[in-house]
């Protein structure tokens, strides 16, 4: 028989929505009024200083604004196929360190010594070096020919890249109760079996945040590939500020780069936040 009955709020409990109700009201007029004296002090500020009208003219002309454009749009298509492509690379490699340093088997121990020397290494070494090393230091051996500055610069952020995140992922994996694994294998899956299918989806939802976050540092990084020459939408910018010398294209590539970032970072904070709200009320992660 289908149960029909109709609970009543009490009155305690209306008056305690009510007050919710209120307090969120007041706590969001609170910062939409913060929010507009903040920007007027800004603005104030900025009318006020005696150097504005030539900062405004060297980083904010409409005119240089419209010319710029186009050519650091199109060089940010390049940032975004060396993205695309050094996304790959990163998981790949990354999720094999991790993966080589938690096995234990004897027969992967000289493997695993190289994987913990290259994440030590290469975590060590800032991201700019490491540009320098291998856009100079390939093309120097005189092996491959003449090798385009954009692969040269995909393949730096993957070296540099995959040692982080071959780190956040296997403290991921390791952080995933050792009853999980013992249940598997007494279900009778293997060890490979247990690692795919119960471990690293496991250990992902949790490391989730910390490789969004990974994502959107490498965002901003690929930009660096215009110190070995190429036109991205850094190099593009640069180029148009030596013959113009005016600075407005660097505020076009930031304003590309943000755009490109924001999404990824709001999703960032958004799954951040239903992971802390499950923990809170004793979901399972």
């Amino acid at each position: 028989m289908p149960n029909n009955t109709v609970y009543e709020v009490s009155a305690v409990e209306e008056e305690r929505a009510q007050f919710r109700r209120k307090e969120a009201l007041r706590s969001h007029i609170t910062s939409v009024v913060s929010s507009l004296i903040f920007v007027a002090l800004v603005v104030i500020v900025l009318k006020n200083s005696p150097g504005w009208p030539r900062v405004k003219e060297s980083f904010f002309s409409p005119e240089y604004f419209a010319m710029a454009w186009p050519q650091v749009l199109d060089g940010l298509l390049l940032n975004i196929r060396v993205l695309g492509i050094a996304l790959i690379g990163v998981a790949i490699l990354g999720t094999s360190l991790a993966l080589i340093r938690m096995t234990t088997s004897a027969v992967m121990f000289p493997l695993r010594v190289v994987a913990r020397f290259y994440t030590t290494i290469m975590r060590g070494i800032p991201m700019i070096v490491v540009l320098y090393l291998i856009g100079f230091g390939i093309p120097g051996l005189g092996l491959f020919g003449r090798i385009d500055k954009a692969v040269l610069g995909t393949i730096a952020v993957v070296m540099s890249y995959s040692a982080y995140i071959a780190e956040v992922l296997r403290a991921g994996f390791q952080d995933v109760h050792p009853s999980q694994r013992a249940s598997a294998r007494s279900l009778g899956l293997t060890q490979a079996q247990t690692m795919w299918l119960v471990i690293i989806p496991q250990g992902l939802r949790k490391i989730a945040p910390a490789l969004m976050n990974d994502f959107i540092s490498m965002q901003k990084d690929v930009g660096l590939i215009s110190t070995l020459g190429a036109i991205d939408a850094v190099r593009a910018a640069q180029i148009i500020v030596a013959k113009t010398y005016n600075f407005t294209p660097y505020v076009v590539a930031s304003i590309l780069f943000i755009l490109m970032s924001v999404p990824f970072i709001l999703l960032n904070d958004w799954y951040s936040e239903k992971l802390r709200k499950r923990e809170q009320t004793g979901g399972m992660v």
